[in-house]
């Protein structure tokens, strides 16, 4: 396809998704990275309460640690990376707060609701690369249990009929001591190294 009627497609399909009301439990603005036409995408678990006031996605806390990581061991910047990169989620929009405090986990219906919307992007971009961030975002692909298992390596899978290598991340929340921890600091920097050699990412980002 054209990359003039790829960039149109993209931008049709993520005007659509900001129109989207399939979840009523759902607090809306949708967050999106906007129409990116990239090789790699990133897929996140949902936005927290800070994404839709500042409208993007990973803008917060955990945001500032996850392109710390790219910036430390890929060599790629903030801007860059969201420039060049097409940023997913299981969910695009914020699922509330419980009742006894952090976010509220979606529910599977919710996920299967959003997941039309990851299919077509699959679609319309056919990644080479995906990263997911997170263990709802890793099950999406494959089984997760422990991040101990899967992080650091990279896996030949299949999404919607694609078949694309996915390297795993944890999630770059504050309240996770994974990363910081054996056997986190010696897997994370794996896993890093394997997303800045892999060859959609070199073709992509500059560093």
């Amino acid at each position: 396809m054209p990359a003039t009627d790829l960039q149109q497609q993209l931008d049709r399909h993520v005007a659509a998704l900001l129109k989207c009301r399939k979840c009523p439990r759902m607090l809306k603005p949708v967050v999106s990275g906007g129409a990116v036409v990239s090789r790699v995408m990133l897929v996140g678990q949902a936005p927290g309460d800070k994404e839709p006031v500042l409208g993007r996605p990973f803008a917060w806390t955990a945001g500032k640690k996850l392109f710390r990581w790219f910036n430390e061991h890929a060599g790629v910047d903030e801007a860059t990376f969201r420039s060049r990169v097409y940023m997913a989620a299981v969910c695009r929009c914020f699922p509330g707060k419980r009742p006894i405090g952090g976010d509220r986990v979606p529910d599977e219906d919710e996920i299967q609701n959003c997941s039309s919307w990851m299919k077509a992007e699959m679609d319309l971009l056919q990644p080479e690369l995906v990263i997911a961030v997170g263990k709802l975002a890793i099950r999406q692909f494959m089984p997760c249990e422990k991040l101990d298992a899967v992080i650091g390596s990279s896996f030949r899978t299949e999404y919607a009929g694609h078949r694309f290598d996915l390297v795993p991340l944890p999630h770059p929340s504050g309240a996770s001591p994974w990363p910081h921890q054996e056997p986190g600091r010696v897997l994370l920097p794996r896993a890093m190294r394997l997303i800045a050699t892999h060859p959609a990412w070199k073709r992509g980002l500059p560093g």
